[in-house]
């Protein structure tokens, strides 16, 4: 499961330009519709802890999804 979660957010990251807004709709595509990890809405509040905690938006959710899923 650790190693899925991994190579998923390293495939976004590498593959994604523009910054954290940016990746966004591929995280929203990805977690929640392709994997089912998550609902759009705890997606969201994962979108909007993540934007008031420092670092990256896509790090952050990742560690999210990673306790979720744990």
């Amino acid at each position: 499961m650790l190693w899925n979660l991994f190579i998923t957010f390293f495939k976004i990251g590498v593959m994604t330009f523009g910054g954290g807004y940016a990746m966004l709709p591929i995280l929203q595509r990805e977690i929640a519709d392709n994997k089912k990890w998550s609902s759009d809405h705890e997606l969201m509040d994962y979108f909007a802890i993540g934007q008031c905690t420092p670092g990256m938006i896509a790090v952050n959710v990742a560690t999210f999804i990673g306790y979720k899923k744990q």
